[in-house]
């Protein structure tokens, strides 16, 4: 190959490498924009991540309650059950008393057996009245105790009632607060479920930008391959080049000196007096290499 051959192949390679060196520049510039939108996104995802965990544990923590509320709402409608039936009892019992209660009036009864017991108290009985007046005290007090069961059972629905009542309030309140829980769980849960949905998105569009930077990537390679290669080239015809023209300057030199060296040997067998570079230049062709 010519000198000039090497030249041309060395401006060919130049150019070669001007556009590879564009087509790397803008193939990075791909990359670092797929490259910046991907971290982003991968930065928006771990946000969206958090989030995600934070609205689980709201939401797992409603649940808890929600179920603690349900088991104690539970728990009251149980008890409220036995309540009734002490209810139905004691309603049992009072409708068996009302069988055995006595014609007399109530009233009237407890007025004699007042009666009774104080004439017992303060006066001077004979004896056999005083034994028919005891036998009529235990009478009334038989029948009387009757009323007092009566009471006592008419009393304890009324506390039961009362319980009870106290209770359907508490179940209600109760149950108001959990499914107010409940709203609100269900609410963070759509949240949450509406949060994954965009997390998956960024996901996908993430996961495509990665492979479209690693496209570009690959696209890049060869490129740099290529450009090695022609660098290696460019730099061994430049190389050769200068070593050939280090040649040429040193043939050129040399004939140079040859030329000058026969003219000072002519002008020294005319007698003609020497310069000193023409004297050195002499001695210099004598002198042993």
């Amino acid at each position: 190959m010519t000198e000039q051959d090497k030249k041309s192949e060395l401006k060919r390679i130049s150019r070669q490498l001007t556009s590879l060196r564009e087509n790397v520049n803008k193939a990075n510039a791909d990359t670092k924009v797929y490259a910046e939108k991907r971290d982003k996104l991968n930065a928006e995802l771990r946000t969206l991540h958090q989030e995600i965990d934070s609205l689980k544990n709201q939401r797992d923590n409603m649940n808890q309650k929600v179920k603690t509320l349900k088991l104690k709402r539970d728990n009251t409608r149980v008890r409220i059950k036995t309540l009734i039936q002490e209810i139905h009892l004691h309603r049992q019992k009072i409708a068996d008393l009302k069988r055995k209660t006595p014609r007399e009036n109530r009233q009237e009864m407890q007025k004699e057996f007042n009666n009774i017991e104080w004439k017992i108290q303060t006066t001077l009985l004979e004896m056999q009245e005083e034994k028919r007046l005891i036998e009529r005290v235990k009478q009334l007090e038989t029948q009387l105790n009757i009323y007092k069961k009566f009471d006592q059972h008419v009393k304890k629905i009324s506390d039961l009632h009362k319980e009870s009542e106290l209770l359907e309030t508490t179940v209600k309140a109760t149950h108001k607060k959990l499914s107010e829980i409940a709203d609100r769980s269900q609410n963070i849960h759509e949240k949450m479920i509406s949060k994954i949905a965009e997390s998956r998105m960024k996901k996908t569009e993430a996961d495509s930008l990665h492979r479209a930077y690693i496209q570009e990537m690959e696209k890049v390679r060869p490129l740099r391959d290529e450009i090695r290669k022609l660098t290696d080239q460019q730099r061994k015809l430049q190389n050769a080049i200068f070593e050939e023209d280090k040649k040429r300057k040193k043939n050129i030199e040399q004939a140079l000196r040859k030329k000058l060296g026969s003219k000072a040997k002519e002008k020294l067998k005319r007698g003609e007096k020497l310069s000193w570079d023409e004297f050195r230049l002499l001695e210099n062709e004598d002198s042993p290499d």
